[in-house]
């Protein structure tokens, strides 16, 4: 078993679930976040009463599952990534688990 890390921007999550459908990922959650790609977008944003808001609206989705749905899944983001028009991506990390209940 290991712990799937998927972060996608929000016009990609309708997106992602289905490539985890795909990729029999049945039992994930998500998050909704705000991504960032550079320091300078962050340090406009911190002020105490920012005009706008700093971050693109994202989401961010986890699963524990097994190696071959992730498998599976990378190569769906990946064939998705390819025929992007944007420069926005889905990232996917894995980290091993070394203990579960």
């Amino acid at each position: 078993m290991k712990l799937l890390i998927v972060t996608v921007v929000e016009e990609y999550a309708k997106e992602i679930l289905q490539l985890f459908k795909k990729a029999n990922i049945e039992s994930f959650s998500g998050s909704d976040i705000d991504g960032y790609k550079n320091s300078a977008q962050v340090l406009m944003a911190s002020n105490w009463f920012p005009s706008e808001k700093g971050g693109v609206e994202s989401a961010m989705f986890f699963s524990f599952t097994s190696e071959e749905n992730i498998d599976i899944l990378f190569e769906l983001i990946l064939s998705f990534n390819n025929n992007l028009e944007t420069n926005n991506p889905i990232r996917a990390a894995v980290v091993p688990i070394e203990k579960y209940i």
